[in-house]
């Protein structure tokens, strides 16, 4: 059974930085894309980021690009993201999901066949 689990949440001051944390077991990490998500209250799921299996290729909403980072360590089984200059806007709970490939849309929320429980980033302004 494939599990994955967020940590590194919490509440940071506007400008600030965060780095999430995603372990994934019971699965062969290499082969996932992998992407992270978040959800603001009342709102839709926001696709923020993804990564190739390979770690090779990354993508980003526009809403995040120049700030956010996603990366990937193979040998630990753990996706990052890596936020900076963070806004109040990007307050949200964060999940981070993966996908058997192939993805053809990586932003596309139905594509991801695994999901972590979520991780709450507050960005007091």
């Amino acid at each position: 059974q494939v599990r994955l689990v967020e940590s590194g949440g919490g509440l940071v001051q506007t400008g600030g930085s965060l780095k999430l944390s995603c372990v994934i077991s019971g699965g062969t990490f290499s082969k996932y894309n992998m992407g992270w998500f978040r959800q603001a209250p009342g709102k839709e799921y926001e696709f923020v980021g993804a990564i190739s299996g390979s770690g090779g290729s990354t993508y980003y909403a526009d809403s995040v690009k120049g700030r956010f980072a996603v990366s990937k360590d193979n040998a630990k089984n753990t996706v990052y993201l890596q936020m900076k200059s963070l806004k109040p806007e990007d307050t949200a709970v964060y999940y981070c999901a993966a996908s058997r490939p192939p993805t053809p849309q990586l932003s596309d929320y139905e594509a991801y066949d695994y999901w972590g429980q979520g991780t709450q980033v507050t960005v007091s302004s």
